[in-house]
């Protein structure tokens, strides 16, 4: 989860600090003294931004290290800091606009009986145009049944690096019966936020139920934090008149606290259409930069509650969304308890030279956020209401789909207690537990 408001200060200054760093210096630098520069770029930044900056140590030697990330790794504020990372600021801006390279484009999910399925897939990615669907069971990997890919921790799929035309063979067994292999290339495309959205008619209620897999922008609007596809959404669902809304999160790592604010927003209910969406807080450093956001309703929806779907994946901007609704409207959650990740960063290399000049994208956690009654510790997730397993064999808007059935029959009932006693199931590894720093924020194989 990033924040909106350096965005401009950092074009600016990314522009400055480009034409600076053409003016070398020196035309054959010391390769040493410039990874050690850049590590003390680190180090120094973290002091003057970082969160928890008060917790670093005072002294600290970076030709100790041998890598930035090593560096980074060492100096977290642990166990609590999971989060922060180093990319480029190429990678940090494609992955903000959904726009993905090097994989196949596709999630995977076990089911109650630790199964694998294919959990979601992105239109325009190789996965997508060889008409992949959630629901088909992955069988073998390059010859290899699944089983043989579990470690201790989970699963190591050696799909490869992330390479444009890299090839993984899959083998699949479909809702039909059917088997199918196929051999799919990695590559680059634009990926899409919204996996899938309808209305349903029960009892006498429109339900809109929505799938929403990352907060992502855009690219090419005239306003560069908003997200068309939210805003289609929601045309759609006024356009319905929707009674009831099922925001499905159970995938979705996060993103742009923008996209968040927008779609807030639509959902906030009439009556708090203007009180504290949330505050945002720095270190004691920064607090100048702290500062609260209202709520600017969008649109007619005027819910009194949302039933969320979540899971260990959802986490980040999903439980920003979530924590800032709460104090306004009643929201209840069906799944499995979220990620745990109520902090926030931006990107920071526009405020080094060094780190600017070297294309070193630091990326450390450098707020909390509070939702409008002061609620911003949930390192541990959000507890689900009413806690149902995953059912990745059903694809989207299957009303036999565990969550999804769940989620309607407490809108029909009210009724909690049945799924409590009889779905307890945890999946003990998710999609999520694969990945690190940017890429954990938007999982995709």
């Amino acid at each position: 989860m990033f924040t909106k408001y350096f965005a401009r200060l950092t074009f600016v200054l990314l522009i400055t600090l480009g034409i600076v760093s053409c003016n070398k210096e020196d035309e054959n630098p010391d390769p040493i003294k410039v990874e050690n520069a850049v590590k003390e770029a680190i180090v120094e930044t973290m002091r003057a931004w970082y969160f928890w900056n008060s917790e670093l140590t005072t002294n600290i030697d970076v030709s100790k290290f041998n890598s930035n990330d090593g560096l980074l790794e060492a100096i977290l504020f642990k166990p609590v800091d999971r989060f922060s990372y180093i990319t480029t600021r190429a990678a940090f801006e494609a992955a903000f606009t959904g726009q993905a390279s090097g994989v196949h484009g596709f999630g995977f999910s076990l089911d109650a009986d630790e199964n694998m399925f294919v959990s979601f897939v992105y239109d325009l990615s190789p996965a997508g145009q060889d008409g992949w669907e959630r629901g088909w069971q992955v069988i073998e990997i390059n010859g290899k049944p699944i089983a043989e890919y579990k470690t201790s921790s989970g699963f190591n799929f050696q799909l490869g690096p992330n390479e444009i035309g890299y090839n993984n063979t899959f083998k699949m067994r479909l809702p039909d019966g059917s088997e199918k292999t196929t051999t799919i290339q990695k590559a680059a495309f634009q990926t899409n936020s919204v996996l899938y959205k309808d209305v349903i008619e029960q009892e006498g209620k429109k339900i809109g139920y929505w799938v929403y897999q990352s907060f992502r922008q855009t690219p090419g609007l005239t306003n560069p934090t908003r997200s068309q596809e939210v805003e289609d959404t929601f045309e759609y669902f006024m356009a319905e008149g929707i009674d009831e809304i099922i925001i499905d999160l159970r995938y979705n790592g996060g993103g742009s606290v923008a996209v968040t604010e927008q779609i807030l927003n639509y959902l906030v209910p009439n009556n708090a259409g203007s009180s504290v969406m949330y505050t945002n807080r720095h270190n004691a450093l920064r607090s100048s930069n702290n500062r609260t956001v209202n709520f600017s309703k969008k649109g007619n929806l005027n819910l009194s509650r949302i039933i969320f779907i979540t899971a260990r994946g959802s986490a980040s901007a999903s439980e920003l969304l979530i924590n800032c609704l709460d104090p306004y409207m009643d929201v209840v959650l069906v799944g499995d308890n979220t990620f745990g990740k109520p902090v926030g960063s931006f990107p920071l290399s526009s405020f080094n030279r060094t780190l600017a000049g070297n294309d070193v994208e630091l990326v450390p956690i450098t707020f909390a956020i509070d939702n409008a009654e002061g609620r911003a510790d949930y390192f541990d997730g959000f507890p689900v209401d009413i806690p149902s397993p995953d059912n990745p064999s059903k694809n989207w808007g299957d009303t036999a789909e565990n969550r999804f059935q769940a989620a309607l029959e407490y809108i029909r009932t009210g009724n909690t207690g049945a799924r409590i006693s009889t779905n307890t199931f945890r999946s003990r590894w998710e999609m999520i537990d694969n990945f690190k720093g940017l890429e954990q924020e938007f999982p995709v194989y």
